[in-house]
């Protein structure tokens, strides 16, 4: 199953769940988008020919994140631009989710082990605003959001 959390114009992420399955190659985001995400399945001796990408200039306006949870669960909150709570999803071992844009938070319910890529290079600081999160009472967790 794939899930797309939107907000008004926004696309806040893209949520692969560990149970999806299709054949071929699909990709979920706009060619346009900074940051790609796809699914792939092959059959056993399917070959993809040897290639290496061409150094094209890019701009990079927004930093985003493609986390895969190895193990656990995770909870990722998300917020519009201006920092408004929009909803939660609960992420399990073997989920995927890109976060495109607006805010987002986590909270581990289960010791967990995330693997995060994002483009580079890091700004420290400079690469974020960080802000107070909604509080654990106020939190919506919510299935497919369309």
């Amino acid at each position: 199953m794939v899930e797309y959390v939107r907000y008004q114009e926004l696309n806040l992420g893209i949520i692969i769940r560990s149970n999806h399955k299709e054949s071929g190659i699909r990709f979920f985001t706009k060619e346009s988008d900074s940051q790609q995400l796809g699914y792939m399945s092959r059959p056993e001796g399917y070959e993809i020919v040897p290639h290496r990408h061409n150094l094209v200039k890019r701009e990079v306006h927004l930093t985003q994140e493609v986390l895969l949870i190895k193990s656990g669960k995770v909870r990722v909150d998300f917020y519009c631009d201006n920092q408004q709570y929009v909803c939660s999803k609960i992420l399990n071992a073997g989920d995927v989710v890109l976060l495109s844009d607006g805010g987002h938070g986590f909270k581990i319910l289960e010791d967990a082990e995330i693997i995060e890529v994002k483009q580079g290079p890091y700004c420290g600081e400079e690469d974020k605003i960080r802000f107070n999160s909604i509080s654990e009472k106020e939190i919506i967790i919510k299935d497919d959001i369309r």
